[in-house]
């Protein structure tokens, strides 16, 4: 997948190396619960293929064209607990920190959101995060997204700083009536 900056494509081997960078970077995991190890990072790149073969959609590792062969990923997942809002699909991105505040995210976000709806015709696709991610939070928005509610993340211990969530959410209906006609 392509848009005018960036290209989604599936992970190749050299890609765990700076995956695995970029979530040992403090910055980056901030609103995680801790960075993660080379090995961690190289179990989650196979859980995304897996994923892929599961689904036929996930988490697209992202080049920025003629910058950088990896910059993080950006795409489709299905959440592996159990709330409220579950089944469901989440849409999510995380890049190095270089490439923040660029509009990267939203650019990938959207072309993403149209995959999910156009090609794996979804009906909904929601995001969350802790509510201090306001980076993260004005992606969401920026793609459509609405507030809906906020949540205790059943992944995290009680009382963790972490544990509380807001929910956005999209629908088809509403990504549609944001498409120029």
């Amino acid at each position: 997948m392509e848009t005018s900056r960036l290209i989604l494509r599936q992970w190749c081997d050299d890609d765990v190396a700076p995956f695995a960078d970029l979530n040992n970077d403090p910055q980056v995991m901030k609103y995680f619960p801790s960075t993660l190890t080379y090995e961690q990072s190289a179990q989650m790149v196979e859980d995304i293929r897996k994923h892929f073969e599961q689904y036929g959609f996930g988490l697209w590792a992202v080049e920025i064209k003629d910058q950088a062969k990896f910059a993080g990923f950006i795409g489709l997942a299905v959440p592996q607990f159990t709330a409220f809002f579950t089944p469901c699909i989440e849409i999510g991105w995380r890049l190095a920190a270089p490439f923040w505040n660029q509009g990267y995210a939203t650019e990938g976000a959207r072309a993403v959101l149209d995959y999910g709806f156009d090609e794996c015709n979804l009906n909904q696709v929601v995001s969350f995060t802790v509510p201090d991610n306001i980076a993260s939070r004005r992606v969401m928005e920026n793609i459509g997204m609405s507030y809906i509610d906020n949540f205790d993340h059943p992944g995290l211990p009680d009382n963790d700083p972490l544990q509380r969530h807001v929910l956005y959410c999209i629908t088809r209906a509403e990504r549609d009536a944001l498409q120029p006609n």
